[in-house]
């Protein structure tokens, strides 16, 4: 009995290590897969099936097949006619949106107004205004949306709003609610404010604790719609010189076609977390308001394609003049960092700013780990003073932005759900690199014999950090 039994695990075992040879991209996480399921013969199996094996794609495109046809978002429409005017025609531009309109599902739409919204001096009250002159709907996603004064004052509207019959709907990650003691949805549990937390872990459903859903969306009417960097919460009111956790970042306001994207995104996520049907529903068309050209770009591992990771690599090989990088988290792929200093010793002035203060100091032993292979080619590289920055921000060319929730490291770009914005031929481009160029100004250059010097011990420190890079 007990030889058959063991015959039966290592039969599992053999199966399961053959599936993920056969199904896993990367090779490191196939062998990592492949000795855990030999070593550990019934146990290591029953972790690849419950941690290794994403079913999360497979049952994602079942909900987008449910959308199409239904007055959601036409994902396969063409562009009109005003529109293909619009569209910028330079060949920066025109290999960007090629190189987009193949790896992602949604087109570029021209006709938005953009707004930078600079901290959350800027962003929530503009948010707030919205949420109440909401007639229709409120949908409002966010990783992180914490019980503080800030977020009551969030809480107060959309439960007014939902009073005045508007359909408002907030989801949270199951994860990112743990960042704050007091929950949100206690606060919302006695009003008509529709709540659901995407993927709790569940041994029924799904097991997936390090995948999040990372992306920040809120959307009024299908007329107006946020997206950025920003979470809920007190910290992001920089101007408060006494808050302890105080954080800049980048939000931005979008009117007219894009919103459908938006609109689009959240609803998939909320289908997916709440099991709904998708039901038909007539939306409003948005029409021409500005003179951006925008794309909204939803990327996670519901996605066939790594599609932030092979737009950032072709963005990087398209720039001709200048590439700007603004991130908190900077732990770049070998093909990134390819991309990087191929651009560079093309002559492409290439200009990358961090914060010199990380709210998670392994993330920047991590990348202390990296940046002499950058600066050795001519990359420059800032530090930004405190207090923390968040912004997220790639620039090419002064023609291109890329905007949102994403960060350049493997969590972001591979293991979250993240949702970007890319930007053509609008005059907030000329802002953000104002804005890039004044926050250079106030930095601090670092030099690749400043990294050289590094101790022996903080080496070993951030060269350690850097071997957990894929996991952080």
């Amino acid at each position: 009995m007990l030889i058959l039994l063991l015959a039966i695990l290592w039969l599992i075992s053999l199966l399961s290590a053959g599936h993920a040879l056969l199904t896993k991209r990367d090779p490191r996480a196939a062998l990592g897969w492949i000795v855990t399921c030999l070593a550990l013969p019934g146990l290591g199996a029953l972790f690849y099936w419950l941690l290794g094996v994403n079913r999360i794609r497979t049952r994602a495109r079942e909900l987008q097949k449910q959308g199409q046809g239904m007055h959601w978002l036409n994902v396969d429409a063409e562009p009109s006619n005003n529109d293909l005017q619009m569209f910028p025609d330079s060949a920066t531009s025109q290999a960007l949106i090629n190189l987009s309109d193949a790896v992602t599902r949604r087109p570029l739409l021209c006709g938005n107004a953009v707004k930078v919204l600079y901290n959350g001096e800027q962003a929530y009250p503009a948010m707030l205004e919205a949420i109440r002159a909401a007639e229709e709907s409120v949908f409002l996603c966010s990783y992180i949306f914490k019980a503080d004064r800030t977020g009551k004052l969030f809480v107060k509207e959309l439960s007014a709003a939902s009073e005045r019959g508007v359909d408002v709907r907030v989801m949270m990650d199951a994860f990112g609610q743990y960042y704050a003691f007091s929950k949100v949805h206690k606060l919302l549990k006695h009003t008509d404010v529709k709540f659901a937390t995407f993927m709790p872990p569940s041994l029924a459903r799904s097991f997936y604790l390090n995948m999040r859903n990372h992306r920040k969306l809120l959307v009024i009417d299908n007329r107006v719609g946020f997206t950025g960097g920003m979470n809920i919460c007190d910290k992001h009111l920089a101007m408060i010189k006494n808050n302890p956790r105080r954080t800049i970042d980048l939000h931005f306001r979008f009117e007219g076609p894009v919103c459908d994207q938006l609109r689009d995104a959240f609803l998939e996520d909320w289908h997916f977390a709440t099991d709904e049907k998708r039901k038909p529903r007539s939306w409003p068309m948005n029409s021409t308001v500005g003179n951006a050209c925008c794309r909204g770009i939803s990327a996670g591992p519901n996605e066939p394609h790594e599609k932030l990771n092979w737009i950032l690599i072709g963005a990087l090989a398209c720039a001709r003049s200048r590439i700007r990088i603004m991130t908190p988290y900077f732990i770049p792929t070998r093909a990134q960092l390819a991309a990087i200093n191929a651009a560079a010793l093309r002559g492409v002035k290439v200009e990358i700013l961090l914060p010199e203060k990380n709210n998670l100091p392994y993330m920047a032993w991590a990348t202390n780990a990296y940046l002499f292979e950058l600066l050795e080619h001519n990359v420059h590289i800032f530090y930004q003073p405190p207090p923390f920055v968040h912004s997220k921000l790639l620039l090419i060319d002064d023609e291109y932005a890329l905007i949102g929730s994403a960060n350049i490291d493997p969590r972001s770009l591979r293991l979250n759900f993240e949702f970007n914005v890319e930007i053509f031929a609008d005059e907030s481009i000329v802002e953000l690199i104002d804005h890039f160029d004044q926050s250079c100004g106030k930095s601090r250059q670092i030099s690749l014999d400043e990294i050289d010097r590094r101790s022996l011990p903080l080496r070993l420190r951030d060269s350690f950090c850097k071997l957990f890079s894929p996991y952080l």
